[in-house]
C-alpha cells in the first residue's frame, strides 16, 4: 500500500502544470536531439546544465531525464529512414529497421519502435521504484573480473552471430579493439597510437566513427548503384503494424526489456551495449536467423527495447547508491548536487518529492513520446520519396555538423570521412561492420577492466578463475568458441545465416 501510495503522489507532483511542461520540452528535445545524427544527449546536457540551475530542483532533473530517454527514441527515426544512426545506441537499429523501410514497411518499423520503447520505459519505471535498491545489491557483485568474463562473452557473440566470413568478423572485432585503445590511458597518462597527433589523445569519437560505417557508406554506395535515385523504395502499404509484426515483437520486446535492465544497472551499461547485445540474443533464439539483416521486425523491437530499458535503468544505481553509471549519469548526479540533493539512500526519504516525482515522469514521459511520434509517422515516412541526389547533400552538411559538434574540434569531421572511405571498401569486400563497432564500444572497458583485475590480483591471470560468476561466464564462452571451430556447426551457422526470410 505504502508504494502505491507513494506512485500516487509521484504523479500528482509529475503532473503538475510546471513539472508537465519540463516533462514535455525535454522529451521535445530529445527526440529532435536523436534526429540529428552526432549532436546526442552527452553534448545538450553540457548545454542545458546551467540552465537548470534557474529551475525548480525537480522540475530541472525531470526535464533532464526527458531529454536523456527521448534521445534514445529519436535516434531511431533516422536509423530506419536513411540508415544513419541519431544515436550510438541505435546503430543497430540500422540492420533491419532500414531494410523494413526499403521494403514499404517503415511505418511498421518506426511504431513498433515507439511502442517498445513505451513498454520497456514503464516496466523499467515499475522496477526503479519496487526493486532498485536490491538490484543495485546484485550489480555490486560484479568486480573487474565479471566485467572482462562479461565483455569477453559479448566480443565472441558478436563473431559467432555475424554474418559472412567468421575470419573476416574476427578481423573486424579486432580492428575495433585495437581503435578503443587509441588516445591517453587513464592509468599512466601515456599516449597509445596518437602517432604524434594531438587530437588523437582523447581517442576515437564513436559517433563520427559509426556514422562514416553505416550513413555515409551506404548512402555512397546506393548514390552508385542507383545513379542518385537511391534505392527503390516499395509503396508505403501501412503506417501501423500488422498482427503478425505485434506476434512477432512481443518475445523480442520481454527479452530486450530484461536484458536492458539488467545491463542498465551495471557501472558502465548503457543503451548500446544493451542493444547489441539484444540483437545478438534476438538472432542466437531465432529459429531465422537468415531473416536477420533483411527487415526482421524483432531485429527492431528487441534492440529498441533493450535500448530504452538500459537507459531508464541507469537511474536504479545514481538514485539508490548515488554511483553514476555513465557519463551522463554523472551529469545528472552534478545537477542533483548543485540543487542541494544527495542522492543515495536517504534520498526516498529525504526528498520523496524528488524520487517519485521523477519516477512518475517517466511513466508520463514515454506516453509523451508514443503521442509525439506516432502521429509523425506518416511526415517522417515521406522523407523516403525525396530522392538520395538531393537529400545527400543535407545529410552531409548534418552529419558534418554533429560531428564536430560531439567535441567541438574539425579534426572528428576528418575522421568521419576516413571512416566513410573505410566502411564504402568494407562494404565492397563483405566485412560485416557490427563486430566493429562492437569492438570500439567494449574495447575501453575491457581494457580497463582487466588491468584493474590483473592490478588487484597481482599479475595472476587465476583470478578469473577464483570468481564464480567470472569463471562460469568464461566457460559460457569457451563453449561458444568451440562452436565457432567446429567444421559441422559453422557450416550449419552459414547455411542459417544465408538463409531466406
Amino acid at each position: 500500500m505504502d508504494l502505491l501510495n507513494n506512485l500516487v503522489y509521484g504523479m500528482s507532483v509529475a503532473l503538475a502544470l510546471d513539472n508537465l511542461g519540463y516533462c514535455l520540452l525535454g522529451a521535445t528535445l530529445g527526440t529532435l536531439i536523436g534526429v540529428l545524427p552526432g549532436i546526442g544527449p552527452l553534448a545538450t546536457f553540457a548545454i542545458l546544465l546551467p540552465i537548470s540551475f534557474y529551475l525548480p530542483a525537480v522540475g530541472a532533473i525531470i526535464m533532464l531525464a526527458g531529454v536523456y530517454y527521448g534521445a534514445q527514441y529519436g535516434g531511431s527515426i533516422t536509423s530506419i529512414l536513411v540508415n544513419i544512426p541519431g544515436e550510438a545506441s541505435t546503430v543497430v537499429t540500422c540492420l533491419d529497421g532500414h531494410k523494413m523501410a526499403l521494403q514499404g514497411r517503415a511505418g511498421s518499423a518506426l511504431a513498433i519502435a515507439a511502442l517498445a520503447s513505451l513498454f520497456a520505459g514503464c516496466v523499467v519505471t515499475l522496477v526503479v521504484a519496487v526493486a532498485g535498491p536490491t538490484l543495485v545489491k546484485v550489480a555490486l557483485l560484479f568486480g573487474p573480473e565479471e566485467y572482462v568474463a562479461l565483455l569477453t562473452l559479448g566480443l565472441v557473440s558478436s563473431v559467432l552471430l555475424s554474418g559472412g566470413s567468421i575470419a573476416k568478423s574476427i578481423a573486424m572485432a579486432l580492428i575495433g579493439l585495437l581503435l578503443s585503445l587509441v588516445g591517453m590511458d587513464v592509468n599512466t597518462g601515456t599516449e597509445r597510437f596518437t602517432f604524434g597527433i594531438l587530437e588523437l589523445s582523447d581517442g576515437i569519437g564513436f559517433t563520427a566513427v559509426s556514422i562514416g560505417l553505416f550513413g555515409i557508406a551506404e548512402i555512397a554506395t546506393s548514390i552508385e548503384e542507383t545513379g542518385g535515385a537511391g534505392r527503390r523504395i516499395e509503396k508505403i502499404r501501412r503506417l501501423w503494424p500488422t498482427a503478425d509484426d505485434f506476434r512477432r515483437s512481443i518475445a523480442p520486446v520481454l527479452r530486450g526489456t530484461a536484458l536492458g535492465t539488467i545491463l542498465g544497472i551495471l557501472p558502465g551499461g548503457g543503451g548500446t551495449i544493451a542493444a547489441f547485445g539484444a540483437y545478438s540474443l534476438e538472432r542466437k533464439v531465432s529459429r531465422r536467423p537468415g531473416m536477420f539483416g533483411r527487415g526482421a521486425i524483432e531485429g527492431v523491437a528487441g534492440p529498441e527495447a533493450a535500448n530504452n530499458a538500459a537507459a531508464q535503468a541507469n537511474f536504479i544505481p545514481m538514485l539508490s547508491l548515488g554511483i553514476p553509471p555513465n557519463a551522463l549519469m554523472a551529469l545528472m548526479l552534478g545537477a542533483m548536487i548543485t540543487h542541494g540533493i544527495t542522492p543515495g539512500p536517504q534520498v526516498m526519504v529525504k526528498q520523496p518529492e524528488l524520487f517519485w516525482g521523477l519516477i512518475a515522469s517517466m511513466w508520463v514521459g514515454n506516453f509523451i513520446l508514443v503521442i509525439l511520434n506516432l502521429p509523425l509517422i506518416g511526415i517522417w515516412v515521406s522523407l523516403l520519396r525525396i530522392r538520395y541526389i538531393y537529400m545527400f547533400p543535407g545529410i552531409l552538411v548534418l552529419t558534418a555538423i554533429g560531428s564536430f559538434a560531439e567535441s567541438n574540434r574539425v579534426f572528428d569531421v576528418y575522421i568521419l570521412i576516413a571512416f566513410a572511405l573505410l566502411g564504402y571498401a568494407v562494404k565492397k569486400l563483405n566485412f560485416p561492420v557490427a563486430p566493429l563497432l562492437l569492438g570500439l564500444v567494449l574495447g575501453g572497458a575491457f581494457d580497463e577492466q582487466l588491468r584493474r583485475a590483473l592490478l588487484l590480483s597481482d599479475g595472476d591471470w587465476m583470478t578469473f578463475v577464483h570468481h564464480p560468476i567470472a569463471l562460469g561466464l568464461l566457460i559460457l564462452t569457451a563453449l561458444l568458441a568451440l562452436l565457432i571451430a567446429m567444421p559441422n556447426i559453422r557450416h550449419a551457422r552459414d547455411e542459417a545465416l544465408a538463409g531466406e526470410d
